[in-house]
């Protein structure tokens, strides 16, 4: 049946055109429902020392639900601006958590946060990682996720997260209702965050870097902030159109945002930035992702960087949805070339 539908949608509809970057960035960002939101009122909630970091508890307010909190990793009593890096958590099916999947606050990781990073990270606490090579690493809470989560009448991590599972679409509902979209809010929310970096006169030029569900935010950040200098994206990207049989039902809503189809696959999309460096992590033995979608993505994406070529890198790992330690380390030599040198 869906695949029959595929073919009216493509023939009445000319769904995945190819738009010049540009002008596919603007027109997507009205489609997908961006929007415009600042971190205001800043506030720093506790600040503490880790052996060579030092770390800062930040809160502001994006205009609507409770205060956005972030952490701020930076080497201690480092002098001068730093490069910055937002630091995007993933969603991970645990929504009772956000920035401290990814982040050690003060007091460690509880055992459901180290559960997920023996699973998917490599064990470790990446963000703080990425500040030790010499970055400002801003790791912010986004909606639905930790400090942004939703009163569901659930207090413990397990039945929230059941709980959260199951109220993702009405998230999606109420913003297409408003106008917008669950990833247009999340963008919105994130564009926010990176501005307040790059506001702070210690922190030089700004990327980003996240996977799975971090990683749609990294690529969402890269598309709509023009001042974003270099852009992570792992285990996050394949053709939309290669996703139809058997892959649709596996993500969040984000990914799914009514208009884009009929403006470009998501791979144009995750490009449209070119020619601004970009690298992206295909894991190839992905559950979430079928290979050929991420192989015709990747073909994708260095048509639009044709003519910046090594703008653009490509790393293929024969591991699972992952962003293992040499995964990060690749990463992370990688931004510091594009923000440091």
């Amino acid at each position: 049946m869906f695949a029959e539908l595929a073919g009216i949608t493509a023939a009445q509809l000319g769904v995945y055109p190819s738009l010049p970057g540009p002008e596919l960035r603007q027109a997507a960002r009205a489609a997908i429902g961006v929007l415009d939101l600042a971190a205001q009122e800043v506030r720093v909630e506790r600040s503490w020392t880790d052996g060579d970091l030092d770390g800062e508890e930040l809160s502001w307010s994006v205009g609507f639900g409770p205060r956005t909190h972030a952490y701020l990793l930076r080497p201690r009593d480092a002098a001068g601006p730093l490069p910055g890096v937002v630091a995007l958590h993933c969603h991970g099916g645990m929504k009772w958590f956000g920035k401290e999947k990814i982040a050690d606050g003060p007091s460690g990781p509880s055992p459901e946060i180290q559960w997920v990073r023996d699973q998917i990270y490599g064990g470790r606490a990446y963000a703080n990682e990425l500040a030790r090579r010499g970055f400002a690493v801003l790791v912010p809470d986004v909606l639905t996720w930790g400090s942004r989560r939703f009163p569901l009448g659930v207090d413990e991590p397990g039945p929230y997260d059941a709980a959260a599972k199951e109220h993702e679409h009405v998230v999606a509902k109420h913003c297409a209702a408003l106008g917008t979209s669950f990833a247009g809010v999340a963008a919105g929310e994130d564009l926010a965050a990176a501005a307040y970096l790059r506001s702070r006169p210690d922190v030089g030029p700004v990327g980003c870097v996240g996977l799975s569900g971090g990683g749609l935010r990294a690529a969402l950040l890269g598309a709509f902030d023009p001042d974003m200098r270099a852009v992570v994206v792992a285990a996050m990207v394949s053709s939309f159109r290669d996703m139809l049989d058997g892959y649709v039902e596996k993500h969040t809503w984000m990914l799914w945002p009514s208009g884009l189809p009929r403006l470009g696959d998501w791979p144009d999309l995750v490009a449209a930035r070119a020619p601004e460096p970009l690298m992206v992590q295909y894991a190839l033995r992905d559950h979430l992702f079928p290979e050929p979608g991420m192989r015709r993505a990747s073909a994708m994406i260095g048509e639009r960087y044709r003519e910046a070529p090594d703008a653009y890198e490509a790393v293929w790992a024969d591991v699972p949805h992952s962003f293992g330690v040499p995964m990060q380390e690749r990463a992370f030599d990688w931004l510091a070339r594009q923000l440091k040198d």
